[in-house]
């Protein structure tokens, strides 16, 4: 895995009285464009403050806590939760991702999927690496995907658990009521298609069809936006904010302490050209 990655989950896969002790990781991460807002005048960041409505003060990020609106937020009121408030909802599967069937992989819709982990076994348990290459292998050789409970991020969902060479994938799955209903005309229209049609269209693609491999595309938009950004460089068309007041009164005090510093260093000499030789003592 190259560097070491850090585990957002620790547990177990329970099936009847069996448990895999398992760590999570998350196993995709997005490329970040670089791209920020800022005042297109000065070029100065834009923040986001997090400001309490009620008196318009900006919130220190320790008084930042969770709440729920009650009365579907009609009431005006408030209930404040605190970290021991959400660690007494924790349920089983906070710390055992429970199987509760298997599926086969053609009946999970992609809409439903949500996050990928990579699941490893646990590292300070020997006896953990069996029975975990032996579910991989079970479910490589059944071709199915076992469902899971389990509770990440401060929620309750659901998973299938995937094989992928050796490894166990989790895969998080957003419940029902999360996924919108598509309503779009067209699906409401009769099309009128020739079988003929169909077919020269599915041989088509047939015959287009081969291998997945990623390392055979590029990200053209991050490229572009690279060589956008080097050209306005090169051209001098760019902008140098001035520093935050915080900032510009560091800089300040440093410069003082230095020209201070400095005028030290050139008094030395003339306080020691001044002062009168002390004779040595005599025996």
């Amino acid at each position: 895995m190259g560097p070491r990655m850090r585990s957002v989950w620790q547990g177990s896969i329970g099936f009847d009285d069996i448990g895999v002790p398992v760590r999570a990781y998350v196993a995709t991460g997005e490329r970040r464009s670089g791209l920020v807002q800022v005042h297109t005048t000065d070029g100065g960041r834009v923040r986001y403050r997090r400001v309490c409505e009620a008196d318009g003060a900006e919130v220190p990020r320790g008084e930042v806590g969770r709440g729920v609106l009650t009365g579907g937020g009609t009431s005006g009121e408030v209930a404040v939760l605190d970290d021991d408030d959400l660690a007494a909802l924790d349920p089983p599967t906070a710390r055992t991702m429970r199987i509760e069937s298997f599926l086969r992989p053609a009946d999970l819709d992609p809409v439903h999927v949500a996050g990928h982990y990579y699941l490893e076994p646990a590292p300070d348990d020997p006896g953990a690496v069996t029975p975990y290459v032996l579910l991989v292998e079970a479910l490589r050789l059944a071709e199915r995907v076992a469902l899971v409970k389990v509770t990440m991020n401060r929620g309750e969902r659901l998973g299938v658990l995937v094989p992928r060479d050796q490894l166990l994938v989790l895969r998080t799955l957003h419940w029902p009521a999360q996924v919108r209903t598509p309503d779009f005309p067209f699906l409401h229209d009769d099309v009128e298609l020739r079988l003929s049609q169909v077919r020269a269209a599915a041989t088509m693609i047939e015959e287009l069809t081969g291998p997945y491999e990623p390392e055979a595309f590029s990200d053209d938009y991050a490229a572009a936006l690279d060589r956008l950004v080097a050209a306005k460089v090169e051209g001098g068309d760019v902008l140098r904010p001035s520093a935050p007041a915080g900032d510009e009164r560091v800089a300040r005090l440093l410069r003082l302490l230095t020209e201070a510093a400095q005028s030290a260093r050139r008094d030395v000499p003339a306080q020691r050209e001044t002062e009168p030789e002390v004779a040595p003592a005599r025996d």
